[in-house]
């Protein structure tokens, strides 16, 4: 009994389950629960750049061949374009089936409308030659402090190669990275501790402030995403997962803990250092996992790709505006850009969509106010989906450059080895 209770994997799932209590039966605790939820993200997040540099560097400056990063970055690129069309494809095949928008009341509050304001000047802002111009920092001190990952990303590949070039002189600042590096997720462990916390807060203010009733005007369209995560996860990654001969359900297994976690806070970067740490364990080598993790999180965004999608397809059968199959197909090309542009964090989804609507014209922006109240519901889908994805991308690319350690992932997989990871995180 005492060993189930200090169960970190226990103790998320009654922290959720205590959070949809107290945000149903006592919503004034939202504001409170957001602060518990924020507080918890903030600790990951000041971990994040720290890890993704010092995981690259290292990884690099091991690696030797430099043509390696190279391959590395290119094979991850294309496979992020290829699933992530995938992705789309199969939220417009679904959304054409099911049709969630039929017969939905379409009426948006006043405000509703005063809180779509907010996303549509974002999406406005979007430009997205300045946002592949963007990766390149300006100033690398304001990158880390503001936690652009793809800035950290190109610096430190850059730092890696130089550091690789300094061959025995540069073994004593490996070292002291790989001490730093330690150290990191020493801490790491650390915050996981109070991640129920973070979880719990996280659902006590989605369902305090938005509700439980918003839920059912929706529900078929919240639904219908759930089905569709659900037939990507296990029709398409279950696929990719077979090709390379590594079970999806023992990953599964593996990562339960950040999945819950995941679904208590609505954010897959509240478990990117812990991602990153546990796809080491489980095989990967750690260049491997420092270049795809990092990039996964701006450039294979499934779930966010399935929900845009989805979301589009519904707002034209709710409002009744004719798509036809040409339509659709540009909607498609578009969302191969845009999907890009979403970061691991909450809300970011219903940002791109505004910033998708405006660069197709098909429809008002204004539509979009309908999916306010249950956005933060379908947040968990996407995110769940898109941490899923990025780690078997990780795996998939280990493999593809025989960088993968099967002794290692028959050790990370085995029941009695992942009790005993989650007992030390």
């Amino acid at each position: 009994m005492k060993s189930v209770l200090s169960n970190l994997t226990f103790q998320v799932l009654v922290a959720i389950t205590l959070g949809v209590l107290v945000g149903h039966f006592a919503p004034g605790f939202a504001p409170y629960a957001e602060v518990i939820s924020k507080s918890f993200i903030n600790m990951i997040s000041m971990l994040i750049a720290p890890i993704i540099f010092l995981t690259i560097v290292l990884g690099i400056a091991h690696m030797g061949d430099m043509k390696k990063v190279g391959r590395v970055g290119g094979k991850a690129i294309l496979y992020f374009e290829v699933v992530t069309t995938m992705a789309i494809l199969i939220g417009l095949v679904v959304a054409n089936v099911l049709q969630p928008g039929v017969g939905v009341n379409v009426h948006a509050s006043v405000a509703d409308a005063e809180k779509l304001s907010t996303y549509t000047k974002q999406a406005g802002e979007i430009n997205w030659l300045e946002f592949v111009a963007h990766i390149i920092p300006k100033n690398i001190f304001d990158a880390f402090s503001k936690g652009e990952i793809l800035q950290i990303l190109f610096f430190a590949i850059l730092f890696g190669y130089g550091l690789n070039k300094m061959g025995e002189k540069g073994q004593s600042l490996i070292g002291t990275f790989d001490k730093i590096s330690k150290v990191l997720f020493h801490i790491m462990k650390v915050v996981m501790r109070v991640a129920p916390i973070g979880a719990f807060g996280g659902m006590a203010f989605s369902v305090g402030k938005f509700g439980l009733s918003t839920l059912l005007p929706m529900a078929q369209l919240m639904g219908s995403v759930y089905l569709t995560c659900f037939l990507f996860i296990f029709v398409v990654l279950l696929g990719i997962c077979r090709y390379y001969q590594f079970s999806l359900w023992q990953y599964l297994k593996y990562i339960r803990q950040e999945i819950l976690i995941v679904l208590g806070t609505s954010s897959s970067e509240s478990v990117l250092p812990s991602m990153m740490k546990k796809m080491e364990d489980i095989g990967c080598d750690k260049s491997v996992v420092g270049l795809v993790i990092p990039t996964g999180y701006s450039f294979n965004l499934d779930g966010t790709a399935i929900y845009l999608s989805m979301a589009v397809i519904f707002l034209a059968q709710a409002f009744h505006v004719p798509l036809t199959f040409e339509k659709q197909l540009g909607i498609m090309a578009v969302l191969m850009i845009t999907s890009k542009g979403a970061a691991g964090v909450t809300g970011s989804g219903f940002i791109v969509l505004a910033s998708t609507l405006t660069a197709l014209r098909i429809m008002p922006v204004e539509y979009i106010a309908i999916l306010l109240g249950v956005d933060r519901f379908m947040s968990e889908a996407r995110a769940i989906t898109n941490m899923i994805g990025n780690g078997i991308a990780t795996i998939v690319i280990a493999k593809s450059e025989k960088e993968f350690d099967e002794e290692k992932y028959k050790r990370a997989i085995c029941p009695a080895t992942i009790e005993k990871l989650e007992e030390n995180i």
